[in-house]
């Protein structure tokens, strides 16, 4: 009677026991998917976060790139998106916070690629260089032309009065091919807006006046000996 009395009694017991068992068992399932959906939504919150500070850096290097690209004469329709590039980054956009994220750092990317090809390419333009070098190019050519005309009319002539014209003549010319040397600078290169173009003034008067004085008194040595 004992043993039969206490399998009949076992059975009530055990039913609240499991029934407690798979209570546990099912708010440990919901806490799980409670944390999951928090750390999901905690992690597309951070997403959307770095997307926007990423847009923002993205927008504001495109913006300078564009100003730029627009002062190399590049037409203003060829820096618009084209439809079917608008609809590849759409889908490339569609994945959520995360994909969005994605596809602005790889355009970062592509824009830092591009700033520093402009960067390479301005490297190599003479209004990029140092202001002396950049303006030697001006000043040099035309504080040598009036010195090599005075040295081929004098290889023509010789001891003439031609000579002594061409010497003569020559000695105001330092201070026309500087005024026009000056001039020239401010046509050729022109600074960017808010910036004010460096002449070098003094430098630009020394390399128009050393060739002259030197030809102008080798020549009149020459017609003195002659």
């Amino acid at each position: 009677m004992t043993g039969p009395g206490r399998q009949r009694t076992a059975g009530p017991d055990a039913e609240p026991t499991t029934a407690w068992s798979e209570y546990l068992a099912a708010a440990r399932q919901l806490d799980g998917v409670r944390r999951g959906a928090a750390a999901a939504a905690g992690e597309q919150a951070r997403s959307a976060e770095a997307a926007r500070e990423e847009l923002t850096l993205v927008r504001t290097g495109l913006a300078s790139q564009q100003e730029r690209l627009r002062e190399l004469g590049v037409p203003a329709i060829s820096l618009v998106p084209s439809p079917p590039e608008l609809s590849e980054a759409a889908r490339s956009m569609a994945g959520g916070p995360a994909a969005v994220l994605a596809s602005l750092r790889t355009a970062r990317g592509w824009a830092e690629g591009a700033d520093a090809a402009l960067a390479a390419r301005r490297r190599l333009r003479p209004g990029s260089w140092p202001a002396r070098v950049r303006n030697l190019l001006v000043y040099g050519p035309l504080a040598l032309l009036v010195p090599l005309i005075q040295i081929v009319v004098y290889a023509a002539t010789g001891t003439g009065p031609a000579s002594v014209a061409a010497v003569i003549c020559g000695l105001p010319m330092p201070a026309v091919a500087f005024a026009v040397a000056w001039l020239g600078v401010g046509r050729v290169f022109r600074p960017d807006p808010g910036e004010r173009l460096d002449r070098t003034v003094r430098f630009g008067a020394l390399v128009c006046l050393v060739p002259a004085v030197l030809v102008t008194a080798g020549l009149s040595l020459a017609l003195l000996a002659g």
